[in-house]
């Protein structure tokens, strides 16, 4: 056990008391072990789910890239995670390309259709949003894919679609986690007949250790790799999806309120995923990158660790701090740049993060605090800490999903892919086998007059998606993400400074227990936080309160890849959380 290390401000920042010991593995029925940490060569992945992070590696052991791999393995979840990712959902992919040594991005954020307006969902409960047609954004997931294979990769996309299609043919076993997530969206899933069909057969969720198949899926995963993906953007599998969004198979005598949608094939035509610069900051020497707007991760996560840099130390008191003032600016400036003009080059200077890092004392500030003036216009006086009135926040689960790939050459990908809510809309394309998003409940509802986040007709929802690459002297040394809605943020900020400012090994950094500030008046912790430092901070200000949406006591579920030197790479995935990760290198040897 390290040492505990106290600032002069009186708090324990830690140097490794955070993280229990990670388990050897995580079994499941019928299965090889998964391993939530994996050292070797020649290349390397860590997901959530071992069949996905198999199906990644099959495709770099066939000569394939990151980009190649890194596809693969999200249309492989695709099939085992199905309520947290989909080819009807959309995502970001955060890239170093080892020719160039370049990183960049590539946004296939869903879209809101032409016929969306600001005030769409104003009056509309959150919870009738989530299970409807309404909802649905326009899938971004398969223009992401063709774009990313296109320019980066080296595969086809039929090919690349084999290991997700196998394992759709044959079946997985089903663990824990799908079986809990399928039984926490019954009660939905069971008012659409193409749901109930395929995730309650005999009425019931699959029983842990039975094998699921999904041939409806494979069967179109199959003819979207021949047919392309035209198929899906204006072609049959298009005015499918638009038809089960205008009108739900609800099931007959079901009560629920299914509001239809607005998708027309038009808007199909019209999506196309974007390349994009990602953003950057230099944090104690080491090159941040992350995604830029219309996600809000990159940018908050950034201006964080600026802040935290313009501090004389930092400590988790300072980290609850720091995450506070970003997400107050996050929630004032940040959202689709094409309809909003983001500040994001003030956002992440050295000026405004010192001005905000005034605010920061002994004990927390008055809160949820009030967003700065990145204005480029930063006073040697610090002003004075205010307190706002901010919006309930909803709840933040478990939804979406991250991975992390490595190639033999030196390429990295960091993807976070997802259809939002566990179970995106809960509605089934019958015949298809894939789930619908419900990406738009993540608009601002309103009335909310100058929120950047307001729905617009073709407007992307801003996003917490935060995937993140960290290069030392041009060459990668981290790649990390998580799901968790807005909690992907701090997961990864708490991450980064476990690993960078407290001496953490990736491993522990990943299983540490963690809290989430949001600029709320309580802090989210999962219990064994609160039970370590919950008594230090509360004297400093700070309150807590444990996740209340299932799982209650678990916050992200990372994954993410640390680059040893001499070509050795550790990829590194949750030991506990979630149901624990899968972490598999190309070999364990030269």
């Amino acid at each position: 056990m390290r040492s505990v290390v106290v600032t002069s401000l009186g708090l324990v920042t830690l140097a490794g008391l955070l993280a229990p010991p990670a388990e050897a593995g995580v079994h499941r029925p019928g299965k090889e072990i998964k391993q939530p940490v994996a050292e070797g060569y020649g290349g390397a992945v860590a997901t959530v789910d071992l069949d996905a992070s198999k199906a990644a590696l099959t495709v770099l052991r066939q000569g394939g890239n990151a980009m190649d791999a890194a596809v693969a393995g999200a249309a492989a979840l695709g099939v085992t995670e199905p309520y947290s990712a989909g080819l009807a959902g959309g995502g970001f992919i955060v890239y170093y390309d080892a020719r160039t040594r370049k990183v960049t991005t590539i946004d296939g954020r869903e879209t809101a259709p032409r016929a969306m307006t600001s005030t769409a969902f104003e009056g509309i409960p959150f919870d009738e949003a989530v299970t409807s047609g309404l909802s649905v954004g326009v899938p971004g997931s398969v223009a992401q894919w063709d774009l990313a294979l296109r320019r980066y990769g080296t595969m086809s996309l039929r090919q690349v679609l084999r290991p997700a299609i196998d394992i759709a043919e044959k079946g997985f076993v089903v663990d824990q986690t799908f079986h809990d997530q399928t039984e926490q969206n019954a009660a939905r899933f069971a008012d659409f007949t193409s749901t109930a069909a395929l995730y309650l057969p005999g009425g019931r969720p699959p029983r842990v250790g039975s094998v699921f198949r999904n041939r409806d899926l494979a069967r179109t995963y199959r003819e979207l790799g021949i047919r392309g993906p035209a198929w899906l953007y204006g072609g049959e599998l298009g005015r499918e999806i638009v038809a089960t969004v205008k009108k739900p198979p609800v099931r007959p005598g079901a009560t629920r309120n299914v509001r239809t949608g607005l998708m027309e094939v038009s808007d199909l035509k019209a999506y196309r995923a974007v390349e994009r610069p990602p953003t950057k900051v230099t944090y104690k020497g080491l090159d941040v990158y992350g995604m830029a707007p219309p996600s809000s991760g990159g940018s908050t996560v950034a201006e964080a660790l600026k802040i935290l840099e313009a501090l004389p130390q930092a400590g988790l008191h300072e980290y609850l701090e720091a995450s506070r003032l970003a997400f107050a600016d996050r929630n004032a400036y940040v959202g689709d740049p094409a309809y909003v003009d983001v500040p994001l080059d003030q956002l992440l200077s050295d000026g405004f993060a010192k001005e905000r890092a005034c605010l920061i004392g002994p004990r927390a500030m008055p809160h949820p605090a009030a967003p700065g003036s990145p204005d480029g216009s930063y006073s040697a006086t610090c002003p004075a800490a205010r307190e706002v009135s901010v919006p309930p926040e909803k709840k933040e689960g478990p939804e979406t999903t991250h991975l992390v790939v490595t190639d033999r050459w030196g390429d990295v990908a960091a993807y976070n892919i997802t259809i939002e809510q566990t179970g995106g809309s809960g509605i089934v394309v019958p015949g298809r086998g894939i789930l619908l998003n419900n990406e738009l409940t993540d608009f601002t509802f309103g009335p909310a007059p100058g929120d950047p986040n307001l729905p617009a007709p073709g407007k992307r929802p801003r996003s917490s998606m935060a995937p993140t690459i960290v290069l030392k002297d041009g060459r990668p040394l981290l790649a990390v993400g998580s799901p968790g809605g807005a909690t992907i943020i701090t997961t990864v900020l708490q991450i980064l400074v476990n690993r960078l400012d407290f001496g953490m090994s990736l491993p522990e950094a990943v299983a540490a227990p963690r809290a989430s500030q949001r600029n709320t008046p309580t802090t989210q912790a999962e219990q064994a936080f609160i039970d370590r430092y919950g008594p230090e901070l509360t004297a400093l200000g700070h309150t807590f309160t444990p996740p209340t949406t299932p799982p209650v006591d678990e916050i992200g579920a990372a994954t993410g890849l640390e680059f040893l030197g001499n070509g050795r790479v550790q990829a590194v995935a949750e030991p506990t959380r979630r149901g624990g990760g899968s972490a598999l290198v190309v070999s364990t040897h030269r």
